[in-house]
């Protein structure tokens, strides 16, 4: 496709939302809110805040501007943008194999979000214990079809608004569904907040505890732990390296400045996460359940909640619509950006774009719906892992950090795009500018505290 001819938002505003909401996914809903619990409320709040400013904006920043200074996907960024004779465009199948991983799990959990939608409104849950919603979840794995189902219900959905392109259908969608989403969570907030005994779990959340930063309920140190939950929770929330926020900045015009744009980014992003912990927190603790349970919390305990309070179903409902805007709206934003990489890479127009990739991911996702039950016995990464669980770590523990480190490397490497080419670009238009004296540190220092995570995932998943 034409530089000239590419498609652009028709308002900022489109771009922040959409950006916002391919980084707003279901791990800002139970991840950030356990974690804050457990490192000691508003005293992590403040460190994780630290560290997406040191950690995960500059990155957001390069990549940003990677896209906006190509005027291209991920596809075609790097031939673009780097020296005649080099290989950094080697790393956009990399990088687009991300994006397909990141999906082949995606779309099924979205799938369970739009099934527990109409399971809530109907009142399936009604009448049933913790142990019932478990048994009903449980059930739910077993039926390979249903899973398939709603599967294909989500591409399907992804796919036929990125068919209408980016103004009329990702763009449009997206407001639309963003806006409904931050309203949902407003009134569930206050629902939640006024619940009896919901002011312990506000405490709980909020109140900082440097105690906790640094011990645990044994008394173990565990300040060390805390630092990397920060360090890990702060980076990967932006979805950053695999050029999913790239292709956003490739449809912007060079009106403001990118630090700018990806503080705000930052900012809604962090806004979701905490009004997550602002419904969950006190819900919880007002019904004596624990709130560090993973996606037991949402599919088994939540539910168990909801129907336990007056007028449940209509909380439960209004809850897994708000769950499944979340993730839809990173589901649509990644799909744009596979469709890009087809269109830019080979020239292929939108339409058989995405009749391709729709097909192509529905068959790629099958893996993960068999996993929970007809391919069960595999276990790719030791005993309770399933196919899900290797995908989730491919992308999140290696293609993730790896691809940050690559898109740092290349904005200030002299054998790269190049800091001032970088510079240039990040700063052109109004807004804050990206400081020139944090050259040495994204230079040489963030690529080591990146390369560290990248390790201590491999150590937490295979060295304990």
């Amino acid at each position: 496709m034409d530089k000239r001819e590419r498609e652009k938002f028709s308002s900022r505003l489109g771009f922040l939302l959409i950006s916002a909401g391919c980084a707003i996914g279901l791990g800002n809903v139970w991840r950030f809110p356990y974690i804050t619990g457990r490192y000691g409320g508003g005293a992590f709040v403040l460190l994780y805040l630290l560290f997406l400013v040191i950690l995960g904006l500059p990155v957001m920043v390069m990549e940003l501007a990677v896209g906006r200074g190509s005027g291209q996907s991920i596809a075609r960024s790097f031939h673009v943008l780097e020296p005649k004779g080099s290989r950094w465009h080697w790393y956009c199948w990399f990088g687009i194999a991300g994006n397909y991983l990141l999906m082949m799990f995606y779309t099924v959990i979205a799938g369970w979000l739009l099934l527990y939608c109409g399971k809530t409104a109907l009142g399936h849950f009604q009448g049933l214990d913790a142990d019932g919603v478990a048994a009903e979840f449980g059930e739910l794995m077993t039926k390979p079809g249903l899973m398939t189902g709603f599967m294909a219900l989500v591409v399907a959905l992804g796919m036929a608004v990125c068919l209408q392109g980016l103004r009329n259908g990702v763009e449009r969608v997206t407001k639309v569904m963003m806006v409904c989403l931050l309203a949902i969570m407003a009134v569930l907030a206050v629902r939640s907040l006024t619940l009896e005994g919901g002011g312990e779990g506000l405490r709980f959340y909020l109140q900082p505890n440097l105690h906790n930063l640094m011990y645990d309920a044994d008394g173990r140190w565990v300040l060390g732990e805390a630092v990397y939950a920060a360090m890990g929770q702060a980076f990967f929330t932006l979805s950053l390296g695999i050029g999913s926020i790239a292709v956003f900045g490739s449809y912007i015009d060079r009106a403001h400045t990118l630090a700018g744009e990806a503080l705000r980014i930052g900012v809604l992003d962090t806004f979701v996460a905490f009004m997550a912990g602002l419904i969950i927190f006190p819900a919880c603790f007002a019904f004596g359940v624990s709130p560090g349970q993973g996606p037991a919390l949402i599919f088994v305990t939540l539910p168990n909640i909801f129907n336990a309070m007056p007028l449940g179903r209509v909380w439960g409902a209004l809850f897994f619509i708000f769950l499944s805007f979340a993730a839809l709206s990173t589901v649509i934003a990644v799909f744009e950006n596979i469709i890009s990489f087809a269109m830019d890479m080979w020239g292929w127009n939108r339409p058989k774009a995405v009749a391709v990739n729709t097909a192509a991911l529905f068959l790629l996702s099958l893996p993960c719906v068999l996993g929970f039950n007809l391919w069960s016995e595999f276990q790719p990464l030791g005993p309770g892992t399933n196919v899900s669980d290797l995908e989730d770590f491919l992308i999140s523990d290696n293609l993730l950090p790896l691809g940050s480190v690559i898109y740092l490397l290349f904005c200030t490497a002299r054998r790269g795009w190049g800091w001032e080419n970088f510079l240039q670009e990040a700063n052109a238009g109004q807004g804050i500018k990206f400081p020139k004296t944090v050259r040495f540190y994204v230079t040489w220092i963030l690529p080591v505290i990146v390369l560290f995570i990248f390790v201590m995932g491999y150590w937490n998943k295979f060295g304990a």
